[in-house]
């Protein structure tokens, strides 16, 4: 971002403008060298250009203005034609109270410690990055206000993050060639499609997120999508059997709610927001932290996302950081499943730099990073404010990167086709991750925030799991159905018995009573037998219940597995509060750099 480009006509670095205020220990901008810092802010400028209401129902902004940008051309003597910046404020006592209608002002606030700035976070190679808007939000709210673009959930979210919960975001990245310089890009007279997708799993105790890549290429069923129209109107648009899931955005007028309920249909998680950016987005968010640093284990000649770059380490910025995210024929196995291990890599370095003092401390680099954030964002309209993408921001900052690990979702060659070129769910270990991330359980090893009665209830759970183990022969059980879909339990019990070893099972009915989560009851001196089964099942030591056994059907002491509404499927691991990642499932921590093979 320069001067000009921001309504001015002077040679100004827009950084300089950016004055400490001692009393609220934050940024306030100055146009008017000369004037003295207000300790008071002064009210808004009372011009109005169009309203952000306005450009997002379809109503087109007047040509030099954009939003209140038009506020600061009107009352700057020497802005230039253009999108304008804030207006200078005034010298005035403070009222009493607001006058009717105006925003109320921001409270002074202490001075925060450096160790309490917020953490920039990235993602979706295109979205993860606007994040950062978050940050440096409270610079300058309104005129960044107006760069946000948004578009209808049409119902497919829960309604928005909410701080004391679990966070789910969409990341979408959108191969639709719009900006300058990007008609080389993706398909000619594309809509977009969802070209690179990230489901990030913030824990409710913010000590560590998953972002989970959905591979572009996976073979899933797209669901009917109520979408609204630029009328106002809602069509529902139909959905398609066993198509690519990056068809869910853009083909066939599909909009990112839809892609939102395919994840949904896919994984079994709601989505909280979406994002969305185009290509634009890498290339101006890495030219205003000045490149990101990432590392090449060989030389790469990559012709058709045109990277050029020998092995080592390199800083990357604009078209080059774009054709590095894009490379895929040059390194890994040359498939988009390689391309998505190139652009995590990617984003854990842009996150670093990010996070550095170098970026934090800098208000030049926030307000560009501001800037370019916010112009490459399209966000759903629950998500469609600087104040509210703060405070997503905020729940953001309280992570470490040690604690957020990439991972995708487990998948396979799609044995329909003879030349391959889709994939298919590897079924056990894609449910897996996908109930770890409901059961918002973490792929690294983290020390949970506890309070003292949940850690001794914990520590109680985790004892029943502990001591000897019977052989599954040696195990009697018998299978209810407590909430399970029809035929659940003679379907685990042929598992057992022919799988598993469980030999002495039983099929015992229907329970009494749905349940929620599966459960194992037994008595004491079956307690070998419970640790074994629950083992097998991958049953957590919370869904074991010491208690009374039951008689089978040969009057022999028997305990009781009643499969509750978790229920997956037969022989799909039953909980996954085991904190362990399937075997096999790749998997990486944004805080250690990793070399592109």
């Amino acid at each position: 971002m320069d001067a000009q480009g921001r309504g001015r006509a002077e040679d100004t670095d827009p950084a300089d403008q950016w004055v400490l205020n001692p009393d609220t220990g934050e940024y306030e901008l100055r146009l008017t060298p000369s004037a003295p810092q207000s300790r008071v802010p002064g009210p808004r400028g009372a011009a109005a250009g169009p309203t952000r209401g306005a450009r997002r129902s379809g109503a087109p902004a007047k040509s030099g203005t954009r939003g209140r940008g038009a506020q600061a051309s009107a009352s700057a003597p020497s802005a230039a034609p253009g999108r304008g910046v804030p207006a200078p404020r005034r010298r005035r006592a403070a009222p009493e109270e607001p006058p009717p209608g105006r925003r109320g002002r921001r409270q002074p606030a202490k001075k925060k410690p450096k160790g309490k700035k917020l953490l920039l976070w990235t993602g979706g190679t295109m979205a993860f990055v606007v994040l950062a808007a978050g940050a440096a939000g409270y610079l300058y709210l309104d005129h960044l206000n107006d760069n946000i673009k948004s578009v209808a959930d049409d119902g497919a979210s829960t309604g928005g993050f909410q701080k004391d919960k679990a966070i789910n975001i969409l990341l979408i990245g959108t191969d639709k060639r719009t900006g300058a310089g990007n008609e080389g890009y993706g398909d000619t007279g594309s809509a977009g499609h969802a070209d690179t997708t990230i489901l990030l799993h913030v824990s409710k105790d913010r000590s560590n997120a998953t972002a989970l890549s959905i591979p572009r290429d996976l073979i899933v069923d797209i669901p009917d999508c109520p979408t609204t129209q630029e009328d106002g109107s809602t069509k529902v648009i139909p959905g398609s059997t066993g198509v690519r899931f990056n068809t869910s955005l853009g083909q066939s007028d599909r909009t990112p709610s839809c892609t939102m309920r395919t994840v949904t249909e896919l994984t079994g998680v709601t989505p909280d927001n979406f994002m969305v950016a185009d290509f634009n987005a890498v290339k101006t968010l890495t030219t205003a932290v000045d490149g990101v640093e990432v590392c090449l284990a060989k030389d790469i000649d990559d012709p058709d996302s045109h990277l050029k770059l020998p092995a080592g380490e390199h800083t990357i910025e604009g078209e080059q950081a774009l054709a590095f995210v894009r490379t895929r024929h040059s390194v890994g196995l040359g498939g988009d499943l390689s391309r998505i291990e190139i652009q995590q890599q990617f984003l854990s370095a842009l996150m670093r730099k990010l996070k550095s003092n170098d970026t934090l401390t800098s208000p030049s680099k926030m307000v560009k990073l501001a800037e370019a954030a916010t112009e490459a964002l399209t966000v759903d309209s629950q998500l469609d404010s600087i104040g509210k993408l703060k405070d997503l921001g905020l729940e953001l900052g309280k992570l470490n990167t040690k604690n957020l690990t990439f991972t995708t979702v487990p998948v396979r060659d799609n044995p329909a086709e003879e030349v391959k070129a889709t994939v298919v769910l590897q079924e056990d270990s894609a449910q897996q991750v996908f109930d770890m991330i409901k059961g918002d359980v973490s792929f690294t090893e983290v020390k949970e925030k506890e309070k003292e009665e949940d850690k001794k209830e914990a520590a109680a759970d985790a004892a029943r799991l502990e001591g000897e183990k019977s052989d599954p022969s040696e195990i009697r059980v018998r299978v209810l159905n407590g909430g399970a879909s029809g035929g659940s339990a003679q379907r685990e019990l042929t598992y057992l018995q022919t799988e598993a070893g469980v030999t002495k099972s039983e099929n015992g009915g229907n329970a009494d009573a749905d349940l929620a989560k599966t459960t194992l009851e037994y008595a004491p001196d079956q307690a070998d037998q419970a640790r074994a089964l629950a083992e097998i099942l991958g049953l957590s030591g919370a869904a074991m219940k010491p208690g009374e056994s039951v008689t089978n059907a040969q009057g022999l002491p028997t305990m009781t597995l009643t499969l509750g509404k978790d229920f997956k499927g037969a022989g799909v691991k039953l909980d996954a509060a085991s904190g362990e990642a399937p075997e096999g499932v790749q998997k990486s921590t944004a805080d250690k750099v990793e070399c592109a093979k």
